[in-house]
């Protein structure tokens, strides 16, 4: 119920960014994409600390909530993930494709739990 209630404060506060219009000038694009980029890095992390995912299937699960990447977008954020070792990654073969699945690594999973203290924090401030 907790993590509901916390994905609720976060698409909320998503929209917060959105201009009453709509329309961005370039500034405000870019600091929402950044906004989005955080939050997208943190849903990865998350459903990389429950098991291991790959590529096609979190681009599904994040479409599932309003996000749309393409692997265009997604596999530099893994990559960027992977170089900052918060994610490691493994190639498997599924149904004769090499598929590349990434884990949590220990330091991913000490930064996921001080991320999710701060956006705690955050909700809590914002919700007060």
């Amino acid at each position: 119920m907790v993590r509901n209630k916390l994905c609720g404060y976060l698409c909320l506060l998503m929209l917060l960014v959105l201009t009453s219009d709509n329309e961005f000038r370039y500034h405000e694009c870019m600091l929402t994409q950044d906004f989005f980029r955080g939050f997208i890095k943190l849903h990865i992390l998350h459903h990389a600390s429950k098991e291991a995912i790959y590529g096609i299937w979190i681009i599904e699960e994040l479409g599932r909530h309003g996000y749309k990447l393409s692997p265009g977008t997604l596999y530099p954020i893994l990559h960027s993930l992977e170089k900052d070792r918060l994610l490691k990654s493994e190639d498997k073969t599924v149904e004769g494709k090499v598929r590349k699945y990434y884990k949590l690594t220990s330091e991913g999973k000490r930064r996921l739990e001080e991320s999710k203290l701060k956006v705690r924090e955050l909700v809590d401030e914002l919700y007060e």
